[in-house]
């Protein structure tokens, strides 16, 4: 019963227009400014990570995203 009241509760919500989780720590602007950066050489992985206050994994992973959205 637990479950289907929650489910019901996020569905009325996903409904209302309302979207759950967390927010990303970076918009689609800086996620282009970084893979760009890294891809062109200019700025290392390591650097763009502490400018944007993310670990460096997370910046691997930008750049390997943009890479394949190249591709």
């Amino acid at each position: 019963m637990i479950r289907e009241r929650t489910s019901a509760g996020l569905a009325a919500a996903r409904a209302e227009g309302r979207v759950g989780g967390r927010r990303k720590k970076l918009d689609a602007a800086k996620r282009h400014e970084i893979a760009e950066s890294v891809l062109s050489g200019r700025k290392s992985g390591a650097e763009m990570a502490r400018l944007y206050g993310v670990s460096p994994p997370t910046v691997s992973r930008i750049v390997g995203q943009h890479r394949a959205a190249l591709a």
